[in-house]
């Protein structure tokens, strides 16, 4: 009894092996073997958006207000294929608004192919003001400040990462 209940589970093991390979029909949905849930879950991962979002300031004596037209860089390591480092990454994100609130996005279009996009970093770059050229490196302005959390925003399928606020000194 013990041994006719070891092959029946032997071949029912072997046909629903065979059956996924072969494609069949498997609890009223088509399952390809090749295609995973990893596989549909990394897809989705390498089609989101990546918004970074911060507040750019300034100082001039005693008075911080927000900078408008101020520039922030994002700059990532990279690493090819197999996993080696690669070239770094580079863009710039809009300039700020009124409010000194600035965005960058960056779309995997964007990046090479084959490339993948590890450790990133924000930093302060550009100040439209002549005397305010100073930056300083509150909230790792200089230094490049960490991109390690974020906000999912589904309905723009964008990884949402927020830095700052970062500060240029003015001279007096």
């Amino acid at each position: 009894m013990g041994s006719l209940h070891a092959v029946s589970l032997s071949l029912l093991v072997i046909s629903i092996i065979v059956g996924s390979a072969n494609g069949d029909i498997y609890d009223g949905a088509s399952y390809d073997f090749m295609t995973s849930k990893l596989a549909k879950d990394q897809e989705r991962l390498l089609s989101t958006m990546i918004g970074i979002e911060g507040i750019i300031l300034y100082k001039f004596g005693s008075s911080i207000s927000p900078l408008q037209g101020g520039l922030a860089r994002i700059t990532c390591k990279t690493v090819d294929e197999y996993g080696y480092e690669a070239a770094s990454y580079t863009f710039l994100s809009e300039s700020s608004d009124e409010n000194g609130y600035f965005l960058a996005t960056l779309s995997p279009s964007e990046v090479e192919d084959k490339r993948e996009l590890k450790e990133c970093k924000a930093f302060l770059e550009v100040s439209p003001l002549e005397n305010c050229q100073s930056p300083s490196d509150l909230n790792n302005g200089v230094s490049g400040a960490l991109l390690h959390s974020y906000k999912f925003l589904v309905h723009n399928n964008m990884k949402l990462f927020s830095v700052g606020p970062f500060l240029f000194t003015c001279q007096t």
